[in-house]
């Protein structure tokens, strides 16, 4: 498996997961060779998956996305997302620190 999810819970509010992306994953190696790093595009892919996930929703709009540290290969992420008053944020910690954050639209 290439991207591991270890744990899912959701409420009516929130849903939360936490997963790791494999040192094998096909995308890493070109990004960027010897000093891999998770492609924010591979984030914003687990983003939609767990919007999928908790609401079956498609991800139709991206309002807003930051990137604020890297997050490697192998290390374990924890990825939640919040309903505040009708938009659905964003946000990937590693070890607390956020690493990313944003503002999602999803639709049927």
């Amino acid at each position: 498996m290439l991207v591991h999810v270890d744990l899912s819970t959701s409420s009516d509010n929130s849903y939360r997961t936490v997963y790791r992306v494999s040192q094998d994953h096909p995308c890493l190696p070109g990004h960027f060779p010897g000093h891999p790093l998770v492609p924010g595009v591979l984030v914003l892919e687990r983003v939609a998956q767990a919007l999928r996930d908790w609401r079956n929703q498609r991800l139709a709009r991206l309002r807003e996305a930051k990137f604020l540290a890297p997050l490697h290969p192998e290390e374990v992420a924890e990825l939640e997302l919040m309903d505040r008053s009708g938009q659905v944020r964003f946000e990937l910690r590693r070890n607390g620190k956020v690493l990313a954050r944003g503002v999602i639209e999803g639709e049927a």
